[in-house]
């Protein structure tokens, strides 16, 4: 299954790192649609931090940066659950803003409404990645076994523990029996 999981990241990933490069190459190509997300957000960002950019270009730089480093995190199978949900973090607001396809003054709105569709799918494909753990175990599943794990250790120790309390108390018998059987010998 590997060499699937392989190719399937590769080619999910393909989009994102090539939309990223143009971002970063020509941000103004899509600093439009970016603007319909960006205006909204930006008193929120300034209340958050005053040193965040709010300018839409350099926005629409970061989102590329972000995904050509998640997607080529994710194309070659490095974090590839966290780099899948920075891509669909990153996938929502851009469909949004680049696929209004409920605008129905667009003239092109029924093709937007295929792009829209194209993400959506692109987006399941980012939540399965997210949550794919390649056979493994997760981590809710080995912390739930380790808790069992331990529980089941501590049972044995307090059995192997009660067991050495009973083995020494007969030996203590077994002394106390054998040193008053000596005393009583003649000497």
């Amino acid at each position: 299954m590997k060499p699937v999981r392989t190719a399937a990241r590769a080619m999910l990933a393909s989009i994102f790192v090539v939309q990223g490069v143009r971002s970063l190459l020509k941000p103004e190509a899509f600093e439009e649609p970016a603007a319909r997300v960006a205006e909204p957000l930006k008193p929120f960002l300034e209340k958050v931090d005053p040193r965040i950019p709010t300018d839409t270009r350099t926005l629409v730089r970061i989102q590329g940066a972000s995904d050509v480093i998640a997607g080529l995190a994710l194309a070659t199978g490095h974090f590839t659950r966290p780099a899948a949900l920075v891509l669909a973090a990153n996938l929502v607001p851009a469909t949004i803003a680049e696929h209004p396809f409920w605008d129905r003054s667009r003239p092109d709105s029924k093709e937007q409404q295929g792009h829209f569709l194209k993400n959506l799918g692109l987006l399941g494909g980012l939540l399965l990645a997210a949550v794919d753990t390649e056979g493994r175990p997760g981590l809710g599943y080995r912390a739930s076994h380790a808790v069992d794990r331990s529980q089941h250790s501590i049972e044995r120790s307090r059995r192997s523990v009660k067991r050495a309390v009973r083995t020494a108390k007969r030996e203590a018998k077994i002394a106390a029996m054998s040193a008053a059987a000596a005393r009583r010998l003649p000497g």
